[in-house]
């Protein structure tokens, strides 16, 4: 695996390799779309039981539609459901503003599930607070639009296992959808097998002795990238 090439090749096994090592996920991201919605800004640096935790606090509160019921309540209320998450405040503001880009579509999914993929990212990152993961996230788990979610798993994966790295978000997105059919199905579970994988073995002290991919150039070196 000298050249890009070659790595490429190898890499075009990686989401069988991966499945085969974790079994089948499906979809990974759980709960209905609102949730989901919720959940993307919620998770921005931070682990998900502390997600769950805000998740299960707005459940409690908004036993309708919570897209709606969020946007209704005191910013005071929504920063104190949410505090579990972590950055409460920022995340309430951040996700203050994708609710009031929601009420401009009147809080109908299915009117914005009708956009292009990438019309739909190009509104959504105009929103303060709303970057390329969490967009593409609620692009890929929410609307179901092929958009493949890049977050630092899948870059320690790439750099580590493969020796593969670019310079911005878009080159590593750009990299898979490149190299894999572009299918709702294959680029969520493609994920969630990244973040398992990332998790179980390749974590930030990776465990390499124990982790089943015998190849990892990383596992073959006295250094880590």
């Amino acid at each position: 695996m000298e050249n890009l090439e070659n790595k490429k090749i190898a890499f075009q096994n990686f989401y069988s390799i991966l499945k085969g090592i974790h079994g089948s996920l499906g979809k990974w991201w759980p709960g209905e779309r609102e949730e989901i919605i919720v959940s993307a800004v919620l998770t921005q640096n931070t682990n998900w039981k502390n997600v769950e935790r805000a998740l299960n606090n707005i459940k409690e509160v908004c036993s309708g539609d919570i897209l709606i019921c969020l946007h209704n309540l005191p910013d005071e209320q929504l920063t104190n459901l949410i505090r579990p998450a972590g950055f409460y405040n920022i995340k309430a503001k951040r996700l203050r503003q994708l609710l009031n880009w929601l009420e401009n579509y009147e809080f109908k999914l299915d009117k914005i599930a009708g956009k292009d993929a990438f019309e739909l990212r190009k509104e959504l990152l105009e929103i303060n607070g709303i970057g390329k993961e969490t967009a593409d996230s609620i692009i890929l788990y929410a609307f179901e639009k092929p958009i493949f979610v890049i977050d630092a798993y899948t870059k320690r994966l790439l750099k580590r296992i493969f020796g593969i790295e670019f310079n911005d978000y878009d080159e590593y997105r750009e990299f898979f959808e490149d190299n894999y059919e572009k299918t709702v199905e294959l680029y969520q579970e493609f994920h969630g097998l990244i973040v398992e994988h990332a998790k179980l073995y390749c974590t930030s002290k990776p465990k390499c002795d124990i982790c089943p991919i015998d190849f990892c150039l990383f596992n073959r070196q006295d250094k880590p990238f």
